[in-house]
């Protein structure tokens, strides 16, 4: 089986399965707040695992905020910092985001009066930084938000997100980078990133779904999603899911020997797209991208038969970013792009883990001009 849905979610790593089976057999369970020894001994081990995120990802301890993942993570910022409505009313997004950033927004604009303005993106899917530049400058004092992620999960495009958080700096305007898609891809240090948020979910990394954390500069300026028992410094409620941190602990740790081989996988992925049949478009290829991340499109077939035949050959891919990709049309960052419906319902999103093989990419190479024949020849092109 060839895994290639990473972007989506990765199966537990072999060092956390075998960490989960052994915890399943320990006596160790309890509330980590309770005041007795085993909740003592969980609260310890929840501050060890905080204290190794936290030393992989170059942030002091106290700014990783124990959660169940990035939506969880952008939901609270977003929460915190927009709400109540002040005085502050123009966000800005690209038309790239996630739709948890799409969806708060929306409900911003509906509920709270605020204004959207789209930050306009090319072809391929970067966004334009001279024109939020220009934005910025005559807007004056009157942003309340801009939301550029730092790589997107469809195209693997990376964006100028350092060049962003410097204008909003400068412009004392909050800026929320959404960094699931870099992180775990790319190297990432919270404190010289420039960075007030950053979010970690475990389910990208290979830890256990529902396992996450957010990291802030100022917690304590968060407002809570999840209210609770204080846990968390009052930031967010609820029993610590301490199952969940050492496993997101274990594999934020093995972050730097995978990072060690993403020069490869890049090469690898040029192989890839290098050995397609004429015809095929690679979305995103003229900027720089996220390793392991390719978006293929074949116009006049559908993704989602390329997609079902690449899965009778055990190579396990997705039409768009999982939380779309049961919709049978364009996805929201393609049109955002200006990608028409005949290659944009065509796409298929390659997603190898960096712990995949130069053999995994040359199988998918040398599967894919077979199914689109295939297709063709059978009337769907």
């Amino acid at each position: 089986m060839i895994y290639a849905d990473a972007n989506g979610s990765l199966p537990p790593l072999p060092e956390v399965r075998a960490h989960v089976k052994k915890r399943l057999d320990s006596a160790l369970w309890a509330n980590p707040t309770a005041i007795h020894s085993l909740g003592g001994k969980l609260k310890a081990g929840l501050e060890r695992c905080r204290a190794m995120v936290a030393d992989t990802l170059g942030a002091d301890p106290a700014h990783v905020v124990w959660n169940s993942g990035s939506s969880e993570g952008l939901s609270t910022v977003i929460r915190s910092v927009l709400l109540p409505a002040g005085k502050r009313r123009v966000l800005y997004r690209a038309g790239i985001e996630h739709a948890v950033v799409a969806a708060a927004f929306a409900e911003l604009v509906r509920v709270w009066n605020y204004e959207e303005r789209l930050i306009p993106v090319d072809a391929d899917g970067l966004a334009d930084v001279a024109w939020l530049e220009r934005e910025l400058r005559a807007l004056g004092g009157d942003a309340a938000m801009v939301a550029l992620m730092a790589a997107n999960n469809e195209t693997g495009v990376i964006q100028p997100w350092q060049r962003t958080s410097e204008l909003c700096r400068a412009s004392g305007v909050p800026f929320l980078c959404d960094t699931t898609a870099w992180i775990g891809r790319l190297p990432f240090h919270f404190l010289n990133s420039g960075l007030d948020w950053a979010f970690v979910p475990g389910h990208k990394l290979g830890a256990l779904p529902g396992s996450g954390c957010l990291l802030a500069r100022s917690p304590g300026d968060l407002r809570p999603l999840v209210w609770g028992g204080g846990q968390e410094e009052g930031v967010r409620g609820g029993t610590g899911n301490y199952l969940g941190a050492e496993s997101l602990a274990i594999a934020v740790q093995a972050l730097p020997a995978k990072l060690a081989h993403a020069e490869a996988h890049v090469r690898w992925r040029a192989e890839l797209e290098a050995a397609l049949p004429a015809g095929c478009v690679v979305i995103g290829q003229r900027h720089l991208r996220a390793p392991g991340t390719t978006l293929i499109g074949y116009p006049g077939l559908h993704g989602q038969a390329v997609q079902i035949e690449l899965e009778a050959l055990d190579i396990f891919v997705t039409t768009s970013a999982a939380c779309s990709d049961n919709e049978p049309a364009t996805s929201k960052v393609l049109r955002a792009m200006g990608v028409h419906d005949d290659l944009g319902r065509s796409v298929v999103r390659i997603s190898l883990p960096l712990t995949a093989t130069q053999a995994d990419y040359r199988a998918i190479a040398m599967a894919l001009p077979a199914v689109y024949e295939r297709l063709c020849r059978i009337g769907h092109c």
